[in-house]
């Protein structure tokens, strides 16, 4: 497997560039998901894009393949500039999986695979309506590279089962099948080994070595470490949306930087320092808010009332003292701060009553119609 790979990565720098991905940026309203990557893949390369969670893999991944359309920047495949439509994507040679499973889980395995041909057939409307020779000839030749990818993939004796059938990482083989059934020259991952056991992940690997010996690129997202630097040729790192580094797998790994990032570490030209350091520069010039520009009631709002001195804390208590009631009796004291909060309790109580009487017409009305029954 290493020799595989070593040789690949040797001819993959004077293979030609299949994805140019140049300046992209994505940006949501005041958010910045992916800023300014740069990425290409060549052909008969592997290429591995990691970082933590919220590094904006997967919107770059929508970037690429029309579901997003950039901000700022320009994705080409083959030297052509790619249309902001998926289908156009697909049809020019861009395949992709999904990160969550997406089958249509009612139909069989066979018809999962044949929906990937649609971008490669060119029967009409009429076509299927009048089902002439050309149709049949069409059916018969997506039904038969359909079953070749099943073949390729360890399916074809579940080509009836119905998808939801399947298991999980079955599933996703199928997934990929589908994405193979348009005849891609490069082929997006979205982590495609996520839920998967020991097992399930060699044979992933093993299947997208597979794929890459027929002359698919490949670009996969994965957060399994020790799959992506066994996989790929090179791997490039997002930290909030920018490209950290970029290198085969021993420089990244080794990068204290990569590491920083997955542990939470804060480290010297972090991605969004910049920001941070405006957002507090910006709360220093303002400054705190002055009374006479707060609204009514934020003064008092934003300065709580300080708590009650307790009595005599400015006269240390003489523990000879007999008039001190707190003097080695706790109980006591106890006692008399409970029939303190009392009497603030009922004061409080006849300023609230009071307050009714003076305020409530209905009160009023209530006591002269009470007076007068009693007449």
């Amino acid at each position: 497997m290493t020799t595989t790979t070593t040789t690949t990565t040797t001819t993959a720098h004077t293979a030609a560039t299949v994805l140019d991905a140049s300046g992209v940026t994505m940006r949501f309203g005041g958010l910045t998901a992916v800023r300014s990557v740069d990425l290409t893949v060549r052909e008969g390369e592997i290429v591995g894009l990691i970082g933590p969670n919220g590094a904006g893999k997967t919107t770059f991944f929508n970037c690429l393949t029309g579901l997003y359309v950039p901000t700022e920047g320009k994705v080409s495949y083959k030297g052509t500039v790619l249309p902001p439509k998926p289908h156009l994507v697909t049809k020019a040679g861009i395949a992709r999986t999904f990160q969550n499973i997406r089958l249509f889980a009612n139909m069989t395995v066979l018809e999962n695979v044949l929906v990937g041909r649609h971008t490669r057939t060119k029967e009409g409307l009429w076509s299927a309506l009048l089902r002439g020779p050309g149709f049949k000839k069409a059916e018969a030749a997506s039904h038969e590279r359909a079953m070749e990818l099943l073949e390729f993939i360890g399916l074809e004796h579940k080509a009836d089962h119905l998808a939801r059938n399947l298991p999980y990482g079955e599933q996703r083989k199928l997934e990929i099948a589908r994405a193979l059934a348009s005849d891609p020259g490069l082929l997006l991952l979205d982590e495609p080994t996520a839920g998967m056991n020991p097992q399930e992940t060699r044979a992933a690997e093993e299947l997208i070595f597979a794929i890459r010996d027929k002359g698919v690129a490949v670009l996969v997202i994965e957060h399994d470490m020790r799959f992506i630097f066994n996989l790929c040729d090179r791997v490039a790192c997002l930290v909030q949306g920018q490209k950290l580094i970029e290198g085969t797998p021993a420089v990244v790994q080794g990068d204290e930087r990569v590491v920083a990032a997955y542990l939470g570490t804060p480290f010297e030209g972090e991605p969004g320092t910049a920001e941070a350091a405006e957002v507090a520069a910006a709360e220093a010039a303002a400054g705190p808010v002055s009374e006479a520009q707060a609204p009514s009631g934020a003064a008092d709002a934003a300065d709580p009332p300080a708590p009650a001195a307790p009595a005599d804390a400015a006269d240390p208590v003489d523990p000879a003292d007999p008039a001190d009631p707190a003097d080695g009796d706790p109980v006591t004291a106890a006692a008399d701060a409970a029939e303190d909060a009392t009497g603030r309790v009922d004061t409080a109580a006849e300023a609230a009553d009071t307050t009714t009487a003076d305020t409530d017409p209905s009160a009023d009305a209530h006591s002269t119609t009470t007076e007068g029954d009693s007449k």
